[in-house]
């Protein structure tokens, strides 16, 4: 008895490996080669876009982290704010620049206000002497009161002439500087013949044009005058109206947090609450916030292809088991088991998911690295975000094929023999 029990145990168990079901596979892509194209389209862009806003995220992030350090995350503005401006003594001491630039982290400081030459706190005309045919129309010229600190701390660029100095400002000299456009819109090309402009009643002498400045490019359409001048002419900054004095500090890169909690204190030691300090934020924290809000918008934008792609797998995979209901019933009848037939359609649709996401890897840091060479930016990819992107692929027609699987898996062979 026990030996023809051994003798009727003839028939194994029928087994599916996993390099018969990669054959598989490969084997049903290949044998409709368009309609597997058509199917990892969605699954291209999904993981491309995924890939390209990953990646240009952090490409613009370092941008927008280097030009605002270069230039915002240096500067740091203090404003005369007192309680009564009709009432208050002047905010910034004689003083100031020497004790801003005391401390350290700073590299340059200046006074500087917006001057109320005319009377009654209307604009003063701005005119040159003897008016010239050239003048150009415009709005009237603005006057700016600006110790030679502010124009360090511009970076003001010399085009004709010079600029004013500590000089000018201790002897309070009847001079100015205008801005590139204040000179053209004056008619004023050449200094060699020391030309002289009007500022209402009040004769300046113009002693240099600036050609270009890295802040504040307003300045270009000014005229700029020593505040210790201005001061003299028009009075001091403020009052009733309302045109307070403020101070332009640069610091070295990373100070500006520092020097915004101790530049009150080094001006006015005796009211700093006087004085209102605006320091830049964190480059970092913006960095990190640029990058979240891109991130976030243009990752949901990547998860709808991905869903699309998804989408199209799945009704793919399905088709493809009701035409091959014939097969599956003659794989049932020759001893496939269930779960071999849905292992074989998930591994088909994987495979469809994995060639959609490596090509929208190799697609989306194509379009990075292009976009980075035609900005003459760096392009910045991180390695866990390309290298698990065909893998994302490869999971979401893992996911799209469940259902088409679990539907062939329960395909009766009789039933479908009969079809």
């Amino acid at each position: 008895m026990t030996r023809d029990r051994r003798r009727t145990r003839v028939v194994r168990p029928t087994r599916l490996s996993v390099r018969d079901a990669a054959d598989e596979a490969v084997a049903a892509v290949l044998a409709r080669p368009a309609r597997a194209a058509l199917t990892v389209l969605g699954t291209l862009v999904g993981v491309a876009a995924f890939v390209a806003v990953l990646g240009l995220t952090a490409t613009t992030s370092g941008q927008i982290s280097k030009r605002f350090t270069a230039l915002a995350a240096t500067e740091v503005m203090v404003e005369d704010a007192p309680a009564d401006p009709a009432l208050a003594d002047p905010g910034f001491p004689p003083d100031t620049e020497v004790r801003l630039t005391r401390l350290n982290g700073v590299e340059a400081a200046g006074v500087h206000w917006e001057a109320s030459a005319g009377t009654d706190g209307a604009e003063a005309e701005v005119s040159a002497r003897p008016p010239s045919v050239r003048r150009e129309p415009g709005e009237p010229l603005t006057v700016v009161a600006a110790s030679p600190g502010y124009l360090e701390a511009i970076h003001a660029t010399v085009g004709s002439g010079r600029l004013y100095d500590t000089f000018h400002q201790k002897e309070g000299q009847r001079v100015a500087v205008l801005g590139k456009a204040a000179a053209q819109r004056l008619g004023i090309t050449r200094l060699d013949h020391q030309p002289a402009i009007f500022i209402g009643d009040t004769a300046l002498t113009v002693v240099g044009i600036v050609e270009d400045v890295r802040r504040r490019p307003e300045t270009l359409l000014s005229v700029l005058v020593p505040s210790s001048t201005a001061a003299l002419l028009w009075g001091e900054p403020g009052g009733a109206e309302g045109r307070p004095a403020k101070v332009l500090i640069e610091t070295r890169l990373g100070a500006a947090q520092l020097i915004g909690g101790q530049a009150a204190v080094a001006i006015r030691p005796d009211r700093p609450e006087r004085l209102k300090v605006t320091a830049p934020p964190d480059p970092r924290q913006l960095r990190d916030q640029v990058t979240t809000d891109l991130g976030g918008l243009f990752l949901a934008l990547a998860g709808i292809c991905l869903v699309i792609g998804a989408v199209g797998i799945a009704n793919t995979t399905l088709v493809a088991v009701l035409e091959r209901t014939a097969e599956i019933g003659l794989r049932r009848s020759l001893g496939a088991r269930g779960r071999h037939i849905a292992a074989q359609f998930l591994s088909e649709s994987a495979a469809l998911g994995f060639l959609g996401g490596l090509a929208g890897t190799c697609a989306g840091v194509g379009t990075v690295v292009a976009v980075a060479v035609a900005r003459d930016w760096t392009p910045v990819l991180e390695p866990l975000t390309v290298l698990p992107a065909p893998l994302v692929g490869a999971l979401t027609g893992l996911l799209a094929g469940l259902y088409p699987a679990w539907r062939a898996s329960r395909i009766e062979p009789v039933e479908a023999l009969r079809r």
